[in-house]
């Protein structure tokens, strides 16, 4: 029932910067936990950030912590991912997801932005 819809990926060289963002829509929750995953080819998809609406808590993966940032705009219902230092190894498609609070597994999923670090 709710629908996400990711964008701003792209190309951009090691040590760049890019601004994801994930609107969603539909039958929102009144409160959720919004978060982003990523999955590179060959890879298991992989936890990356995850938001509570809100409180603002914030929870990141170790491999991205201190350069990764995730931050959400109520009033536009947008959750962002602002990647810094990417590296090469970033490279995968970004999925943005949401799960109601309460719950333990993410239900509602974006079709993904592909971001793309070269070296």
């Amino acid at each position: 029932q709710v629908q996400l819809v990711e964008s701003g990926g792209g190309l951009v060289q090691a040590g760049g910067s890019l601004r994801l963002s994930c609107a969603a829509s539909g039958r929102t929750f009144s409160d959720s936990v919004m978060g982003w995953f990523r999955q590179a080819p060959g890879d298991e998809r992989e936890f990356v950030a995850a938001i509570w609406w809100r409180a603002g808590f914030t929870s990141y993966a170790d491999s991205v912590k201190g350069r990764f940032t995730i931050s959400r705009d109520i009033a536009k219902n947008t959750v962002y991912l602002q990647l810094s230092s990417l590296k090469p190894e970033d490279t995968a498609v970004y999925y943005c997801a949401t799960r109601p609070i309460g719950t333990t597994s993410f239900g509602s999923w974006g079709r993904g932005t592909q971001v793309t670090v070269s070296s």
